[in-house]
Order: C-alpha cells, then sequence, then structure tokens
C-alpha cells in the first residue's frame, strides 16, 4: 500500500490537539510565526530522543527570530510523561498521537528495511550517545512501533509547508542551518 505524502507550497493540514502538557495545540494559530513540526518515533528511541535534544538546544535562539516548534510522537501521553527528559521539553508542546492520525495525515513512512539498516549501521553508537546526555533509550512499548520513520516539516506564517524532509533513515534529518535560514526567511532549497 502506498502512502500519501506531502509536498512543498501547500497550505499544512490543520489540527487543534491536547498536547501531553495539557495545552490545546492549533496548527492555524501559529499564523503570522515560522512552524517547524517534526514527527518522531516512540519515547525510547535514541535517534528522535539525540534529535529532540539538539532542537530543544535551539529552541530560544530560533524563537527570537519568530519560530515555534512542535512534536509529535507516537507513544502514549503516559509513557511520554513517565519521562523526565521528555517532561523538561516543556514549553515546546509535544503531542502523543499512538493512533497515528496525524502521522498518516503528514504521510510519515513506515519502512522495517529503513529501520533495520539505521539500526545494524548505527544504533549502538546513537545509544551510546544517548545515555551520555541522560536521554531514554528502551524498547518500545505499548503499541510502539520500530518501523517509523521520522519526518521534519517548515511551515510558514501563512500554513504553508515551505520544506520538507521525509527521512531516509533514523540519523537522516533537516540540516540545523536550514532551520536558521528559514527562520530568518531565507528560503531553503
Amino acid at each position: 500500500m502506498s502512502r500519501a505524502t506531502l509536498d512543498i507550497n501547500v497550505q499544512a493540514p490543520d489540527f487543534s490537539l491536547v498536547d501531553i502538557f495539557g495545552r490545546t495545540i492549533t496548527l492555524s494559530d501559529y499564523r503570522g510565526k515560522r512552524v517547524f513540526l517534526g514527527f518522531f518515533r516512540h519515547a525510547g528511541c535514541p535517534f528522535c530522543n539525540l534529535r529532540v535534544h539538539a532542537l530543544q538546544k535551539q529552541h530560544e535562539a530560533l524563537r527570537e527570530l519568530n519560530m515555534e516548534m512542535i512534536f509529535f510522537f507516537e507513544s502514549k501521553k503516559r509513557l511520554l510523561l513517565t519521562s523526565t527528559f521528555h517532561k523538561e521539553v516543556n514549553p515546546i508542546p509535544i503531542i502523543s498521537d499512538p493512533e497515528k492520525v496525524w502521522y498518516d495525515t503528514y504521510g510519515i513512512e513506515t519502512s522495517g528495511a529503513k529501520s533495520a539498516k539505521s539500526h545494524l549501521t548505527s544504533f549502538i553508537q546513537q545509544a551510546i550517545k544517548a545515555k551520555l546526555n541522560k536521554l531514554p533509550v528502551h524498547p518500545m512499548k505499548e503499541g510502539e512501533s520500530i518501523s517509523t520513520i521520522p519526518a521534519e516539516f517548515l511551515i510558514d506564517e501563512e500554513g504553508v509547508i515551505r520544506n520538507l524532509h521525509y527521512c531516509n533513515g533514523l540519523t537522516d534529518r533537516m540540516k540545523m542551518d536550514h532551520l536558521y535560514q528559514f527562520a530568518r526567511k531565507r528560503e531553503v532549497a
């Protein structure tokens, strides 16, 4: 079954969801700001937790450039809230989507082959790096998937997707300088 992916220069699908911190997060409420929208795997994924950790370090600098962040995880809210790391991501919204309704809406890929390749080539290094940074690393729980492949979207002030990155593996992410270029209102190729 093929998945429907999104494209650049189209309106980002709007949502109004309650994040794990109890706040209603409505994408259209971010009009007038630029938005980084990240779809991650499960709460114990070292690949994703390292990415979230790196993004969290840039949060204030990007916010000063009028750019906000919203993170999606496939984990249940309860699992995310048992993690001190995920609780400390606040004020960045984390939305729990264990049914993957919004993962499907945004065309997030499921690929056992891409996941396996990433695990075989870089899991040990990523897990060690995550542990050294005191980030959670644990197997999937309660319906989480080993085969979800992350994706990242840059959305402009009008709610239009201007850049997207459907990852080709678990360490393949948008470059941080692309986020800064976009936040500074320079188009990113």
